[in-house]
C-alpha cells in the first residue's frame, strides 16, 4: 500500500485558498442555546501528534447515564425514550432513538477521521424486553466514549446533545454542523499535518492496525466466555430456587401414611419439617448467584463490550481511510495523469487555442483537486495516529475488567459459602439428630 509515495512531487502545496476558506467560514447562530465556556482542547507541548492522557483522565472527563423511560403511546407505534443524565453537564435530557442517530451523523460528518462509535441497529416492530435493554447498553457505551474522546469531549455538538432540552434537538445538531465544514476545515494544524508525522508512518500504521485487530479477535473470546459465565450464575440461581420449591413441596406434602407405615409416622412428619424449612436457605442461595450474575453482567461483560465497541471504531476507521480519502487521492491521481494525456495529444495535433485553454484550465482544477486530497490523506494519517494512541491509553481498562472478575468471584464464593455453612448443621434433623449425617453411605 504505498499511501504517500505516489503524491511526493509536491514538495510545498500552496494553502492559500484553505486560508481563504477558513477565515470565512462561521458558525451558524442559535439562538436559544449558548455555546460551552470551556477552552477548546490544548495540545501537549511539543509535537501536537503526542496525546498526553491517561486513562484516568479520560473516564473522568465524564459519566453518562441512560435509562429507559415508560413507554409513550403514539399515534400508531410506543415511543421508547431514554433520560440521559451527564455528570460533567449536571443536567438530564430525554432522547429518543432517532435522536442518537442524528448525533451519530453529525459527528462522522464533523470528524470523519476520528473513531466514532457505531450505534446499534435499530428494530422497528416487535421490539421485546431483551432488545430493548440490550439498545439501551449499547447507547450507554457510546454515549460515554463519545464524552471522554478528546476532540469530541470539548466540540459543541456533544455539549448539545447532553444539554439541550428543547423539543427540536435534531435540528440544532444540524445547525451546527452546517456550513461549518469538516475538522480537517476547521483545525489550524491541518495543512501541516505532514511535518509531524514520522517518516515510517506506513509501516507503524500497519503494524498497529494488525496488532489491533488481534487484540479485538482475543477481547471478543473474552466476551463471549465472560456472558456464558455470567449467564451460568442466573441459570444456576433459577435452578437452586427449584431445587428448593421441591424441597418445600416434598416437606408440604399432606398425603396421609398407610397404616404399615404408621410406625415410621414420626420420623417422616420430622423429616417434612426439616425438608420445608431448608427451602430458605436454598432461595437465600439463588439469589446470591443471581446478584453474582448481574455484577458481572455490569462490571465485567459491559466493559469487556465497552472496549470491543472502541475497537470496532477503530476498525471502522481504517476502512473509512482506504475507502473515503485515499480511494478519493488515487482516483484524482488517475483523473490528471489521463487529462496531461489529453494536452499532450492536442499540443501535437494542434487544436484550436479554445479547447487547449478550457483543457489547461481543467488541469489546473485538477491539480488544486490533489493538492486538497494530499493535505487532506496526510491529515487523516495525522488523526489515525492520534486515535492509535488514544487505543493504546484504553489498553489498562484489561486490569480492571479483570479485577472487577476476580472480585466477583470471590465475593459471590464467600457470600456463598456462609449460607452453605450455615445450611449444613440443619441436615442434622434429617437423620433424627446424627452428627455424620454427611458421611452416612448412600450407595453399597
Amino acid at each position: 500500500m504505498a499511501w504517500l509515495g505516489q503524491t511526493e512531487y509536491f514538495q510545498q502545496p500552496s494553502c492559500f485558498w484553505l486560508k481563504v476558506v477558513l477565515e470565512n467560514s462561521t458558525k451558524p447562530l442559535i439562538s436559544d442555546w449558548k455555546e460551552p465556556e470551556e477552552p477548546p482542547m490544548q495540545t501537549p507541548g511539543g509535537n501536537p501528534l503526542v496525546l498526553s492522557h491517561t486513562l484516568q483522565e479520560l473516564l473522568s472527563k465524564d459519566t453518562v447515564q441512560v435509562e429507559l423511560i415508560p413507554e409513550k403511546k403514539g399515534l400508531f407505534l410506543k415511543h421508547v425514550e431514554y433520560e440521559v443524565s451527564s455528570k460533567r453537564f449536571k443536567c438530564s435530557v430525554y432522547r429518543r432513538y432517532n435522536d442518537f442517530v442524528v448525533f451519530h451523523e453529525m459527528l462522522l460528518q464533523k470528524f470523519p477521521y476520528r473513531m466514532v462509535p457505531a450505534l446499534p441497529p435499530k428494530r422497528m416492530l416487535g421490539a421485546d424486553r431483551e432488545f430493548i435493554e440490550t439498545r439501551r447498553r449499547a447507547l450507554k457505551r457510546f454515549i460515554n466514549l463519545v464524552a471522554r474522546h478528546p476532540p469530541f469531549s470539548e466540540d459543541v455538538l456533544l455539549k448539545l446533545f447532553l444539554s439541550f432540552s428543547g423539543s427540536d434537538v435534531q435540528n440544532k445538531l444540524r445547525e451546527l454542523v452546517q456550513g461549518v465544514g469538516d475538522e480537517f476545515m476547521t483545525c489550524t494544524l491541518a495543512t501541516q499535518a505532514k511535518d509531524f508525522l514520522p517518516a515510517d508512518i506506513q509501516a507503524q500504521f500497519a503494524a498497529s492496525r494488525e496488532l489491533i485487530r488481534n487484540i479485538y479477535n482475543s477481547f471478543y473470546k473474552l466476551r463471549d466466555r465472560a456472558e456464558r459465565i455470567a449467564s451460568r450464575a442466573v441459570d444456576n440461581a433459577a435452578d437452586l430456587l427449584i431445587f428448593g420449591k421441591e424441597l418445600s413441596a416434598l416437606g408440604s406434602d399432606t398425603t396421609p401414611l398407610p397404616s404399615w407405615a404408621a410406625l415410621n409416622n414420626s420420623a417422616w412428619g420430622s423429616l417434612k419439617q426439616a425438608l420445608k424449612g431448608l427451602s430458605v436457605e436454598f432461595a437465600l442461595l439463588a439469589d446470591k448467584a443471581v446478584q453474582q450474575g448481574k455484577q458481572e453482567e455490569n462490571d465485567v461483560v459491559e466493559k469487556l463490550n465497552l472496549f470491543l465497541d472502541l475497537l470496532q471504531s477503530y476498525k471502522d476507521l481504517c476502512e473509512r481511510h482506504e475507502k473515503g480519502v485515499l480511494h478519493k487521492h488515487q482516483r484524482a491521481l488517475h483523473k490528471y495523469s489521463m487529462m496531461k494525456r489529453q494536452m499532450m495529444s492536442a499540443t501535437v495535433q494542434n487544436k484550436e487555442p479554445e479547447s487547449v485553454e478550457q483543457l489547461e484550465s481543467r488541469i489546473v482544477e485538477q491539480e488544486n483537486a490533489i493538492l486538497t486530497m494530499e493535505l487532506r490523506n496526510y491529515f487523516s494519517l495525522y488523526c489515525l495516529h492520534q486515535e492509535t494512541q488514544l487505543i493504546h491509553i484504553y489498553l489498562p481498562l484489561t486490569s480492571h475488567i479483570l479485577g472487577a472478575f476476580v472480585n466477583s468471584q470471590i465475593q459471590g464464593h464467600k457470600e456463598m459459602s456462609k449460607v452453605w455453612n450455615e445450611l449444613k448443621p440443619k441436615l442434622g434433623c434429617l437423620f433424627g439428630g446424627s452428627s455424620n449425617a454427611s458421611t452416612l453411605p448412600v450407595s453399597s
